[in-house]
């Protein structure tokens, strides 16, 4: 469908401990839309992590199907995955990931001139307004404070203006104020930039930034939340747990 950025079908994910087999996704089908925020929650072995990374094409299902768009990703070659990666997904981590000898314009500019293109500059300027970091643009990621740091890879995975950002844990490693920071720029990111993004975190803060929160547990969705609020997710958290 157009207005489907990423999506499984009966998506199944299962590796190998030794002789026994650990199912990670089990017959996973959902999707994501575009231009919304989406949050993906579970306890912890429920496999969010394992769907962010087949969804980004970072990672391959056992059986099923994973679309980009309209994009199979089992169709394509790990050249080809490669390619579409570096066209049309970012990428936040916990890991700021940023070069140290780059300054921070080099270190958000890196997945364009990688990939042989001149990011739009008017683009860039509205992403460097909207994240604050006008002032920041010369200096190294050592001259820096964390939640600086924090920014530039999220202008990173804005300026080449891809499909979708899938982004993991990207507050994990912050105070609760960069943090709130953060969560407050990839909302506007969403809703002043128009951009696609998907998280996986495990905080019900974090989360209730989003638009919809899609709850995994045991390698399945078993439940999702629209227009969340913090205690709205807490509760459906402890039920999934007990």
């Amino acid at each position: 469908m157009p207005d489907i950025a990423a999506s499984t079908e009966r998506a199944t994910k299962i590796y190998m401990s030794g002789p026994a087999e650990v199912r990670a996704l089990d017959d996973v089908t959902v999707a994501f839309h575009k231009g919304r925020f989406s949050a993906i929650m579970g306890p912890s072995g429920s496999g969010k992590s394992t769907l962010l990374h087949c969804l980004a094409g970072l990672d391959s299902v056992t059986g099923g199907k994973v679309y980009l768009g309209e994009q199979d990703l089992g169709t394509l070659s790990d050249r080809e995955l490669t390619l579409l990666r570096r066209s049309r997904v970012g990428f936040i981590f916990q890991a700021f990931n940023l070069i140290p000898t780059l300054n921070a314009t080099e270190n958000i500019t890196l997945p364009t001139d990688i990939a042989g293109r001149r990011p739009d500059r008017t683009w860039f300027n509205r992403v460097i307004d909207v994240l604050g970091l006008g002032d920041r643009l010369t200096h190294r990621p050592s001259e820096l404070s964390g939640g600086q740091q924090q920014r530039v890879a999220v202008a990173r995975a804005l300026v080449a203006r891809p499909d979708i950002i899938f982004a993991d844990e990207p507050s994990g490693n912050l105070d609760s104020k960069s943090g709130a920071q953060l969560l407050g720029f990839l909302r506007r990111a969403v809703d002043d930039l128009g951009q696609t993004i998907v998280m996986v975190t495990h905080d019900p803060v974090a989360a209730a930034y989003a638009d919809r929160v899609v709850f995994l547990a045991d390698g399945r969705v078993v439940d999702e939340l629209e227009s969340p609020t913090s205690d709205a997710i807490l509760d459906r958290i402890k039920s999934l747990e007990t």
